[in-house]
């Protein structure tokens, strides 16, 4: 030992190389182990993902073991105090954001792989896998940045005390978009609409908005609306305004009412079947569930009745409505069934212009 020490002592550019020369030797080393053992395993798994983490994880170990040996050999050359600081700090640097980049590869491989699993019955599902996949991301980059101040050696308190002061500062500049930023996060979690739903939104600009959603962002949504015209509506409005969501229920058909009166004494059992057959004989009503015909209320004018279909595509709402009501009103005139329209008899008591003459002075 004592000959070792008195070697590095008297030859420290030979031991520092020597040293990293070794380093990088182990590092291949440790990669033809991984290579020979873990990636061998993780190929007779059914699942993908160890074999994405094996991948994921090779060249941060290999880089470490090479730093690592970096770091020894700087110290055997004997650098001043100052350059060899700057050289580990650097080192260390580069280590934490190589593992850095790799834990952020990792935890989103895991997310992604669990929320899309079709057994999982978790809070980690599809439509909330942006938001852990966002919050692993600052959990990671946040530990990474404790780490390298940690390698400096610095003091964390002022740094957090003046991180306290700007933060309370762009939470006031950037209320609004913070306000949105965890809307967003909300709408991911909660899931109220996802892709390709119909929904209507009540309290904005345009009063009733009601569209596809294209898009779900951290910050808005983006909403197609049957005027072909795309609509970006920030998360904070849909989060404070009641939503409908047209495809939520239980199935993703969606129902039409048409309603149409006839007159007092028509026979509803007839009545009923031509609408039915309106219904049958229109391609964009759905076969399941069946049409129905039903008697709502005695109206003023007469029996008011209401046609109920389900459609398929939300998109053809309007078309199929006005094709109904076309149907309809033509089918009752062939079947001679009437539609009332409002009647009001007025009785006039007295006319005007013979009290205006009983009245009337003479001479005038």
């Amino acid at each position: 030992m004592e000959s070792l020490d008195t070697f590095i002592e008297e030859q420290p550019l030979i031991a520092a190389v020597v040293v990293v020369a070794g380093s990088v030797v182990l590092a291949y080393l440790i990669e033809l182990l991984i290579r020979r053992t873990l990636v061998v395993l993780a190929r007779r798994t059914t699942t993908e993902l160890d074999d994405h983490v094996v991948d994921a994880l090779r060249r941060p170990i290999f880089l470490s073991v090479i730093f690592a040996g970096l770091g020894l050999g700087t110290h055997m050359f004997g650098l001043p105090d100052a350059a060899h600081f700057t050289a580990v700090g650097l080192l260390k640097t580069f280590a934490i954001v190589v593992w850095m980049l790799a834990l952020i590869r990792i935890g989103s491989l895991v997310v992604h792989t669990v929320g899309n699993h079709p057994r999982g019955r978790s809070i980690l599902q599809p439509r909330t896998i942006p938001v852990f996949d966002m919050l692993i991301k600052v959990v990671v980059v946040g530990a990474a940045i404790y780490f390298v101040f940690v390698a400096w050696r610095l003091d964390l308190t002022a740094w957090l005390a003046s991180a306290g002061i700007v933060g309370i500062a762009l939470g006031f500049a950037a209320k609004d978009t913070l306000g949105n930023l965890f809307s967003g996060i909300f709408i991911l979690a909660d899931g109220p609409y996802k892709l390709g739903d119909w929904i209507i939104i009540d309290g904005t600009i345009r009063g009733n908005l009601r569209g596809r959603v294209t898009h779900i962002g951290m910050r808005s949504t983006r909403i197609l609306t049957r005027d072909d015209v795309e609509i970006t509506v920030p998360n904070a409005m849909i989060a404070n305004a009641q939503l409908i969501n047209e495809m939520g229920g239980p199935y993703t058909k969606q129902r039409v009412r048409v309603a149409v009166s006839v007159a007092y004494g028509s026979d509803l059992d007839h009545v009923s079947e031509v609408m039915l057959e309106c219904a049958r004989s229109n391609s964009l009503v759905a076969e399941t569930p069946i049409p129905e015909a039903r008697l709502r209320r005695f109206g003023g004018s007469g029996l008011e009745l209401e046609l109920l279909v389900y459609l398929e595509d939300p998109a053809v709402r309007g078309r199929l409505i006005d094709e109904l009501s076309r149907a309809v009103y033509k089918a009752f005139g062939v079947a001679g069934i009437e539609i009332p329209y409002s009647k009001h008899d007025v009785y006039i008591k007295q006319m005007p212009g013979r009290d205006a003459e009983r009245y009337a002075e003479p001479g005038d």
